[in-house]
Protein backbone atom coordinates (compact mmCIF):
# COMPACT_ATOMS: atom_id res chain seq x y z
CA UNK A 1 0.00 0.00 0.00
CA UNK A 2 1.21 3.69 -0.62
CA UNK A 3 1.13 5.13 2.89
CA UNK A 4 1.19 9.01 3.06
CA UNK A 5 4.50 10.52 5.03
CA UNK A 6 2.20 12.76 7.51
CA UNK A 7 -0.27 10.49 9.39
CA UNK A 8 -2.39 13.33 11.41
CA UNK A 9 -4.17 12.08 14.69
CA UNK A 10 -6.90 14.72 15.22
CA UNK A 11 -7.24 14.23 19.20
CA UNK A 12 -10.49 15.56 20.61
CA UNK A 13 -9.09 16.39 24.35
CA UNK A 14 -6.36 18.33 22.35
CA UNK A 15 -8.39 20.75 19.58
CA UNK A 16 -9.29 22.92 22.21
CA UNK A 17 -12.27 25.27 21.35
CA UNK A 18 -11.76 24.71 17.39
CA UNK A 19 -14.74 22.92 15.88
CA UNK A 20 -13.43 19.35 15.20
CA UNK A 21 -14.96 19.91 10.89
CA UNK A 22 -12.68 23.15 11.24
CA UNK A 23 -9.42 21.27 12.29
CA UNK A 24 -10.37 18.80 9.75
CA UNK A 25 -10.67 21.44 6.33
CA UNK A 26 -7.33 23.15 8.04
CA UNK A 27 -5.48 19.65 7.53
CA UNK A 28 -6.94 18.17 4.65
CA UNK A 29 -6.75 22.10 2.77
CA UNK A 30 -3.42 21.92 3.40
CA UNK A 31 -2.69 18.32 1.81
CA UNK A 32 -2.79 16.17 4.45
CA UNK A 33 -4.26 12.67 2.89
CA UNK A 34 -4.44 10.27 6.37
CA UNK A 35 -6.15 11.83 9.24
CA UNK A 36 -6.46 9.34 12.36
CA UNK A 37 -9.42 10.67 15.16
CA UNK A 38 -8.55 9.52 18.68
CA UNK A 39 -11.65 9.74 21.55
CA UNK A 40 -10.65 8.20 24.50
CA UNK A 41 -12.93 7.43 27.08
CA UNK A 42 -15.94 9.63 24.91
CA UNK A 43 -19.18 8.22 25.16
CA UNK A 44 -19.50 5.89 21.91
CA UNK A 45 -22.53 8.31 20.37
CA UNK A 46 -20.31 10.86 20.30
CA UNK A 47 -17.24 9.56 18.77
CA UNK A 48 -19.95 8.37 16.25
CA UNK A 49 -21.27 11.28 15.55
CA UNK A 50 -17.54 13.42 15.46
CA UNK A 51 -16.36 10.47 12.95
CA UNK A 52 -19.21 10.75 11.01
CA UNK A 53 -18.44 14.16 10.66
CA UNK A 54 -14.78 14.24 9.95
CA UNK A 55 -15.10 11.34 7.55
CA UNK A 56 -17.24 12.95 5.25
CA UNK A 57 -14.41 15.60 4.88
CA UNK A 58 -11.74 13.22 4.60
CA UNK A 59 -13.66 11.37 1.81
CA UNK A 60 -14.31 14.59 -0.01
CA UNK A 61 -10.54 15.30 0.16
CA UNK A 62 -10.14 11.36 -1.08
CA UNK A 63 -8.20 10.42 1.66
CA UNK A 64 -7.61 7.97 4.40
CA UNK A 65 -9.78 8.28 7.98
CA UNK A 66 -8.63 5.54 10.21
CA UNK A 67 -10.57 5.23 14.14
CA UNK A 68 -8.22 5.28 16.83
CA UNK A 69 -9.25 1.90 18.91
CA UNK A 70 -12.43 1.59 17.84
CA UNK A 71 -13.61 -1.52 15.39
CA UNK A 72 -17.12 -0.97 16.21
CA UNK A 73 -17.20 2.91 15.21
CA UNK A 74 -15.04 2.56 12.43
CA UNK A 75 -17.35 0.17 11.42
CA UNK A 76 -20.39 1.74 12.03
CA UNK A 77 -18.68 5.44 10.17
CA UNK A 78 -17.47 3.62 7.49
CA UNK A 79 -14.11 4.81 8.37
CA UNK A 80 -11.41 3.32 6.25
CA UNK A 81 -9.66 1.38 8.83
CA UNK A 82 -9.01 1.13 12.64
CA UNK A 83 -6.04 1.31 14.48
CA UNK A 84 -4.96 -0.80 17.63
CA UNK A 85 -3.37 -0.54 20.64
CA UNK A 86 -1.50 -3.27 22.81
CA UNK A 87 -4.86 -3.64 24.50
CA UNK A 88 -6.97 -3.40 21.99
CA UNK A 89 -8.78 -5.77 19.93
CA UNK A 90 -6.11 -8.47 17.95
CA UNK A 91 -5.44 -7.72 14.43
CA UNK A 92 -7.35 -10.57 13.52
CA UNK A 93 -10.62 -10.08 15.15
CA UNK A 94 -11.04 -6.30 14.24
CA UNK A 95 -9.89 -6.87 10.18
CA UNK A 96 -13.22 -9.86 10.54
CA UNK A 97 -15.61 -6.93 11.92
CA UNK A 98 -14.32 -4.65 9.01
CA UNK A 99 -14.52 -6.87 6.54
CA UNK A 100 -12.01 -6.85 3.50
CA UNK A 101 -10.14 -3.85 2.44
CA UNK A 102 -9.91 -1.92 4.98
CA UNK A 103 -6.74 -1.06 6.57
CA UNK A 104 -5.73 -2.42 10.33
CA UNK A 105 -2.53 -0.64 12.67
CA UNK A 106 -1.26 -2.07 15.07
CA UNK A 107 0.84 0.12 17.76
CA UNK A 108 3.94 -1.48 18.93
CA UNK A 109 6.57 -0.43 21.43
CA UNK A 110 9.24 -2.58 21.68
CA UNK A 111 10.95 -5.05 19.24
CA UNK A 112 9.55 -8.34 19.78
CA UNK A 113 5.73 -6.81 19.35
CA UNK A 114 7.21 -5.90 15.85
CA UNK A 115 8.28 -9.09 15.16
CA UNK A 116 4.56 -10.45 16.12
CA UNK A 117 3.16 -7.43 14.41
CA UNK A 118 5.01 -8.62 11.29
CA UNK A 119 3.60 -11.77 11.46
CA UNK A 120 -0.06 -10.61 11.31
CA UNK A 121 -2.59 -9.16 9.17
CA UNK A 122 -1.73 -5.80 10.50
CA UNK A 123 -1.84 -3.07 7.18
CA UNK A 124 0.95 -0.78 8.91
CA UNK A 125 2.39 -0.81 12.30
CA UNK A 126 3.00 2.35 14.54
CA UNK A 127 6.64 1.72 16.48
CA UNK A 128 7.56 4.45 19.63
CA UNK A 129 7.50 6.72 20.92
CA UNK A 130 10.48 7.70 18.50
CA UNK A 131 11.10 11.00 21.37
CA UNK A 132 10.22 11.63 24.67
CA UNK A 133 6.10 12.77 24.62
CA UNK A 134 3.41 14.39 26.94
CA UNK A 135 0.54 12.88 24.75
CA UNK A 136 -0.55 9.70 26.49
CA UNK A 137 -0.65 9.23 30.13
CA UNK A 138 1.73 6.53 30.39
CA UNK A 139 3.92 6.46 27.76
CA UNK A 140 6.61 3.59 27.07
CA UNK A 141 9.75 3.95 27.57
CA UNK A 142 11.48 6.13 24.75
CA UNK A 143 12.85 3.98 21.42
CA UNK A 144 15.08 6.27 19.77
CA UNK A 145 16.12 6.83 16.27
CA UNK A 146 18.52 3.70 16.58
CA UNK A 147 14.95 1.18 18.36
CA UNK A 148 14.00 2.36 14.96
CA UNK A 149 16.41 1.42 12.50
CA UNK A 150 16.16 -2.01 14.23
CA UNK A 151 12.48 -2.16 13.85
CA UNK A 152 13.25 -1.07 10.25
CA UNK A 153 15.15 -4.53 10.08
CA UNK A 154 12.53 -6.50 11.09
CA UNK A 155 9.78 -5.58 9.29
CA UNK A 156 8.67 -5.12 5.44
CA UNK A 157 4.99 -3.67 6.44
CA UNK A 158 4.55 0.52 6.50
CA UNK A 159 6.34 1.32 9.85
CA UNK A 160 4.71 4.70 10.96
CA UNK A 161 7.09 6.74 13.91
CA UNK A 162 5.35 8.29 16.67
CA UNK A 163 6.36 10.42 20.12
CA UNK A 164 7.47 13.75 20.00
CA UNK A 165 7.77 14.02 16.27
CA UNK A 166 8.31 17.88 15.37
CA UNK A 167 8.81 20.01 12.13
CA UNK A 168 12.68 19.93 13.63
CA UNK A 169 13.31 15.73 13.72
CA UNK A 170 10.71 14.90 11.19
CA UNK A 171 13.24 14.30 8.00
CA UNK A 172 15.21 12.21 10.90
CA UNK A 173 13.22 10.18 11.31
CA UNK A 174 11.96 9.09 7.61
CA UNK A 175 15.66 8.50 7.23
CA UNK A 176 15.75 6.38 10.23
CA UNK A 177 13.58 3.70 8.15
CA UNK A 178 9.64 5.18 8.97
CA UNK A 179 7.69 5.34 5.66
CA UNK A 180 5.69 7.49 7.43
CA UNK A 181 5.22 9.69 11.41
CA UNK A 182 2.46 10.44 13.27
CA UNK A 183 1.69 13.67 14.70
CA UNK A 184 -0.32 15.00 17.19
CA UNK A 185 0.93 17.54 19.35
CA UNK A 186 3.51 19.12 16.60
CA UNK A 187 0.04 19.66 14.55
CA UNK A 188 -2.27 20.67 17.38
CA UNK A 189 -0.18 22.75 19.28
CA UNK A 190 0.29 25.25 16.35
CA UNK A 191 -1.69 28.41 16.17
CA UNK A 192 -1.93 27.76 12.40
CA UNK A 193 -2.59 24.14 11.99
CA UNK A 194 -2.52 24.80 8.14
CA UNK A 195 0.79 26.62 8.33
CA UNK A 196 2.10 23.65 10.64
CA UNK A 197 0.93 20.98 8.52
CA UNK A 198 2.53 22.33 5.28
CA UNK A 199 5.77 22.91 6.58
CA UNK A 200 5.99 19.06 7.92
CA UNK A 201 5.16 18.15 3.93
CA UNK A 202 7.63 20.32 2.77
CA UNK A 203 10.55 18.37 5.24
CA UNK A 204 8.64 15.03 4.48
CA UNK A 205 8.52 14.73 0.60
CA UNK A 206 12.24 16.22 0.31
CA UNK A 207 14.44 13.47 -1.34
CA UNK A 208 16.49 10.98 0.29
Amino acid sequence: MTHPRLYAIIDRARTGERPLAEVAEALLGAGVRLIQYRGKQLPSRLMFEDCLEIRERVSRARGIFIVNDRADVAMTSDADGVHLGQDDLPVELARRILGRGKWVGYSTHSLLQVRDADESSADYIAFGPIFATWTKENPGPVVGLAGLAEARKVTRKPLVAIGGITVGNARAVIEAGADSVAVISGLLNAPDLALRAREFLDVLVQPA
